[in-house]
């Protein structure tokens, strides 16, 4: 990726940081869960290839969900939740995560309790997660990007204006008296 900005981390500081670092986009994610996140693993989109990324957490949870996107048309544009302790006098750790494509919804997963966080890539995507974990998901932040434009897209949207353009020349000149032509893609 070209540029990326990093948000977060949100939650606590036990366990160990980790960080699945800059891809393309993400394609999966699964999460185990019950009162709280106890783990994650997110598929991400390396050179048009699915890359499985390490799982992040603990060995417990009694609930689990696999989502799914559809990239590179669906993409990751939303991610919010909260944190807390599981018990009291522990430390911090992700409760809850809701997940938003630009198309649909996923969770919340977990207990929605404690400090809220949510972020929206306006105009943009998610293309890492960073975090601390140990037997839960202590904490989260994620790398954000603008959506690559192809070749082909800009080409495209060239000759998209130019049509509009001929279809307007086209239309002033039938109004003078003159045969106009239209032309497009």
């Amino acid at each position: 990726m070209d540029k990326s900005i990093q948000l977060g981390p949100w939650g606590g500081n036990g366990g160990c940081s980790w960080n699945d670092g800059v891809h393309s986009g993400v394609r999966g994610i699964s999460i185990v869960y019950g009162s709280c996140i106890d783990s994650i693993c997110v598929t991400y989109d390396k050179f048009g290839k699915p890359f499985l990324g390490e799982k992040h957490g603990g060995m417990g949870g009694t609930k689990a969900a696999q989502i799914k996107l559809q990239f590179p048309e669906e993409i990751l544009i939303s991610v919010s939740g909260h944190y807390c302790p599981v018990v009291y006098g522990g430390g911090h750790v992700i409760r809850s995560l809701t997940f938003k494509s630009n198309q649909r919804t996923f969770g919340p997963f977990g207990v929605e309790e404690g400090t809220p966080f949510n972020f929206m890539a306006n105009g943009g995507l998610v293309v890492g997660f960073y975090g601390r974990s140990g037997w839960f998901l202590d904490s989260i932040g994620f790398y954000l990007s603008s959506p690559k434009v192809s070749l082909f897209q800009r080409v495209q949207t060239m000759f998209q204006g130019l049509n509009a353009f001929a279809i307007k020349d086209s239309e002033q000149k039938k109004t003078k008296g003159s045969k106009g032509y239209t032309w497009g893609i």
